[in-house]
C-alpha cells in the first residue's frame, strides 16, 4: 500500500520558472513580442516585419503610423464602395416603386410617386422644393435607369475611392443639385425633369480631375462626356442638367484635391459650403421669377406653346 503523492503548495498549472501570457494568465508561455518583451501566447502575437509583436503593440504601432493618404486627404482604402453601392440601390428601389404603381416597367412615369416627387418648373417654384432632389432617384423608364446605373457603377468607386466616403457623397449631391439648377435657372418651365444623370456627370467631371491629378490619360473620359453631350441634342435629355452636374462635380473636385494639406478641413468645408449657397441662390432667383400662378402661366404659354 502506498500513499499518493501530495501536491506542492500554490496553483496547479504553470511552473514558477515559466511565465504566463501577459494577457491570458492562464496561459505559460516562452514566446515573447520582439517590440515590448512581455511574454505573450501564440493567439496574441502576430507577425511583424522583425519577429513577431503582441496584439497591444500592434494596435500602438498603427495608431502611430501616419497613413498613406489620397490627393483629397482620404485614407487609401480598398474597401468597398459602400456609397456609390446605396446609391445605386436606391435608385433600383425608387424605379421598382413606381413599377408597381404604375404597372409598366416602360410608361412608371404615370405613377403617383413619380408625378410627385419629379421636378416640374413651375411646381417647384411655387414651394415644392423637395422636387429638387427626390427628381436625382426618378427615371423614365427602364433603359433611362440601366444607363445611368451602368455608368455610375464604373465611374463612382473610382471616385469615391480618391474623395473618401463624406467628400464623395458631397460631390454626388452637389452634383445632382447642380444639374437641377441649371436646368431649373436656365430652362422653360415645359420640361418635367428626372433621372440621376447630373449627378453621373458630376462624378465624371470629377473623375476627369482625379486623373488630370494622377497624370492619367484622360482622352477617353472626355470621349465619352462629348458623345453623351451631343447625344442630348438628339434626345429628350436635358443638355443643362447634364453640364450643371459635370461643372459642379469638376469644380467641387477641383477644390478637394487642390486644398493645401494645412488646414485642408476648412477649406473643403468651404468650397463645399461655396457651392451649395451658389445652387442655393440660382434656385431662389430662378423662383422669384416664378413667384405668381399667373406669371408661371405667362411664361409657359410664351415658351411652351
Amino acid at each position: 500500500m502506498s500513499n499518493a503523492p501530495v501536491p506542492p503548495d500554490g496553483p496547479i498549472g504553470a511552473q514558477p520558472d515559466i511565465p504566463v501570457c501577459a494577457r491570458h494568465s492562464d496561459r505559460p508561455t516562452r514566446l515573447r513580442c520582439s517590440r515590448c518583451d512581455r511574454p505573450a501566447c501564440p493567439d496574441c502575437l502576430r507577425d511583424a516585419s522583425v519577429g513577431m509583436q503582441c496584439v497591444d503593440c500592434v494596435n500602438e504601432g498603427a495608431r502611430t503610423v501616419r497613413q498613406a493618404r489620397t490627393s483629397a486627404g482620404a485614407v487609401v482604402s480598398t474597401g468597398r464602395p459602400i456609397i456609390t453601392q446605396v446609391m445605386i440601390a436606391l435608385n433600383v428601389l425608387a424605379y421598382v416603386a413606381t413599377v408597381v404603381q404604375s404597372g409598366s416597367p416602360m410608361n412608371n412615369s404615370r405613377a403617383g410617386l413619380f408625378t410627385t416627387t419629379s421636378m416640374i418648373p413651375e411646381l417647384t417654384a411655387n414651394g415644392e422644393w423637395w422636387r429638387i432632389l427626390t427628381s436625382g432617384f426618378m427615371h423614365f423608364g427602364l433603359i433611362h435607369l440601366a444607363l445611368n446605373m451602368a455608368a455610375l457603377f464604373v465611374v463612382g468607386p473610382v471616385v469615391e475611392q480618391e474623395l473618401g466616403k463624406l467628400r464623395y457623397s458631397a460631390v454626388y449631391f452637389l452634383s445632382l443639385l447642380g444639374g437641377s439648377a441649371a436646368a431649373f435657372f436656365f430652362g422653360t418651365v415645359c420640361q418635367q425633369l428626372a433621372g440621376a444623370s447630373g449627378a453621373v456627370f458630376g462624378l465624371m467631371g470629377a473623375l476627369l480631375i482625379v486623373f488630370k491629378r494622377q497624370k492619367r490619360d484622360i482622352s477617353t473620359i472626355l470621349v465619352v462626356v462629348g458623345i453623351n453631350l451631343v447625344s442630348n441634342l438628339f434626345t429628350n435629355a436635358s443638355l443643362l442638367g447634364h453640364l450643371g452636374g459635370f461643372v459642379i462635380g469638376g469644380l467641387l473636385t477641383l477644390a478637394l484635391v487642390k486644398a493645401p494639406a494645412k488646414n485642408r478641413n476648412a477649406y473643403q468645408i468651404g468650397a463645399v459650403a461655396a457651392a451649395a449657397l451658389l445652387l442655393g441662390v440660382m434656385f431662389v432667383l430662378r423662383a422669384s421669377q416664378l413667384d405668381t400662378a399667373a406669371e408661371v402661366i405667362l411664361e409657359y404659354a410664351r415658351t411652351c406653346r
